[in-house]
C-alpha cells in the first residue's frame, strides 16, 4: 500500500510538471481559459458585466469550487461578487474578486463592472456592460522537484519565479432578460495579455473567452418551475465548451437539477431558498474522460451562497430563478 501511494504521488508530480512545461516552454501558448463554474447561472456577473444590477437590488454572492478532488495541485477557485442598481436611471455597478490556484500557480482577478439598462417593453430589459479588471499572476517554480521530469537537469525556462505579475484588462457584454427568459453574449477579457517579455525564452498569452448564455423558466403547475439553460464558451486554440443544464424549483424554495458538460463531465445540483433573500446552492461534477476514472480523482465540488438585500418584499412575486 505504501509503495502504491508513493507511485501515485510520483505520477501526479510528473503530470503537473509536464503541464507546466508545456504551458511555459512553448514559443507561444494560446487558449488559456477563465475559471470554470457549474453554477454559473447564480454567478452570471463573473462572465457578463451586463448582468450587474439586473436583480433590481443589492446582491452579494460567494462561491467556492474544488476541482478534481484527490488530485494534487488541482484547481481551487474562490469568487466573491456584489452588484447593485444605481437609482432609477438604468445604471448598475458591480465588484468581483476571483482567486484560482493550480499547483504552484496562483491567479487573482479584481473586476469592476458597469452596466446601463434600457427597458424595451413592459417586462423586458436590455443591458450593456463594461468590465475593467486587474490580474495578478504568481508562479512558484521553486516549489517543484523538476528532477522528476528532467533527470538530465532542470528546464531553464522554469527557473525564475513569477511574483505578482500585474496586467490590466477590459471586457464587455450584452444581457437581455424578461421575467422568464434571459440571454447574453460577452467577452470578459478582451486584451490578449502576454505574461513574459519578448526577450524571454517563452511567452504565455491569454486568449479572449467568448460566452453565450441563455435560459427559460416554464411554469409546470402551481408549485413546480422548470428551467433549461445553456452556456457556451469559445476560446481559440481550445475545445468548444458547452454546458447544458435542467433545473426544477419546487414551491419557490427547493431546487434540484443536472448538467452535462460536452465530452467532459456530468453534474448534479441542489439548492435551497432559505428565505426570499438567502440562497444556498451545491454542485458535484464527475468527469467522463479518462481523468474521471482515476482512483485519485473524487470529482469536483462547488458551493455558492447568495444574499439579496430586498427592501420591499411586496414587490417580489417569487425568488428569481436566474
Amino acid at each position: 500500500m505504501l509503495q502504491s501511494s508513493r507511485n501515485t504521488k510520483t505520477v501526479l508530480k510528473i503530470a503537473i510538471l509536464a503541464f507546466l512545461s508545456s504551458f511555459f516552454a512553448a514559443e507561444s501558448l494560446f487558449g488559456q481559459q477563465d475559471a470554470q463554474y457549474t453554477q454559473y447561472m447564480y454567478n452570471t456577473v463573473s462572465v457578463n458585466p451586463g448582468y450587474a444590477g439586473s436583480r433590481g437590488h443589492f446582491s452579494i454572492a460567494a462561491l467556492h469550487r474544488s476541482q478534481w478532488v484527490g488530485l494534487e495541485g488541482a484547481p481551487v477557485t474562490q469568487t466573491l461578487n456584489l452588484h447593485t442598481p444605481l437609482g432609477y436611471r438604468g445604471a448598475g455597478i458591480g465588484l468581483s474578486i476571483v482567486n484560482e490556484q493550480i499547483g504552484p500557480t496562483s491567479e487573482t482577478y479584481l473586476d469592476v463592472d458597469f452596466s446601463y439598462t434600457l427597458q424595451t417593453s413592459k417586462d423586458a430589459r436590455l443591458s450593456f456592460g463594461l468590465k475593467a479588471s486587474g490580474h495578478l499572476l504568481d508562479v512558484r517554480f521553486s516549489e517543484l522537484n523538476q528532477d522528476v521530469l528532467n533527470p538530465n537537469g532542470p528546464d531553464p525556462t522554469l527557473q525564475q519565479d513569477i511574483s505578482n505579475r500585474f496586467s490590466p484588462n477590459v471586457g464587455a457584454g450584452v444581457y437581455y432578460h424578461t421575467d422568464r427568459f434571459y440571454a447574453g453574449v460577452s467577452v470578459p477579457r478582451i486584451l490578449e495579455t502576454s505574461h513574459f517579455d519578448e526577450s524571454s525564452l517563452s511567452t504565455a498569452k491569454e486568449q479572449m473567452n467568448y460566452y453565450l448564455i441563455t435560459g427559460y423558466v416554464f411554469d409546470l403547475d402551481a408549485f413546480w418551475k422548470f428551467k433549461p439553460a445553456i452556456l457556451s464558451k469559445v476560446v481559440f486554440g481550445a475545445p468548444l465548451q458547452l454546458d447544458f443544464s435542467a433545473s426544477f424549483m419546487y414551491n419557490d424554495k427547493f431546487i434540484i437539477g443536472a448538467a452535462y458538460r460536452w465530452d467532459a463531465a456530468v453534474s448534479g445540483m441542489a439548492g435551497f431558498q432559505i428565505s426570499p433573500e438567502f440562497l444556498i446552492g451545491l454542485a458535484y461534477d464527475r468527469e467522463i474522460t479518462e481523468l474521471g476514472q482515476a482512483v485519485f480523482n473524487d470529482g469536483s465540488f462547488e458551493v455558492i451562497l447568495r444574499y439579496d438585500f430586498i427592501k420591499v418584499l411586496d414587490n417580489l412575486k417569487s425568488p428569481r430563478f436566474f
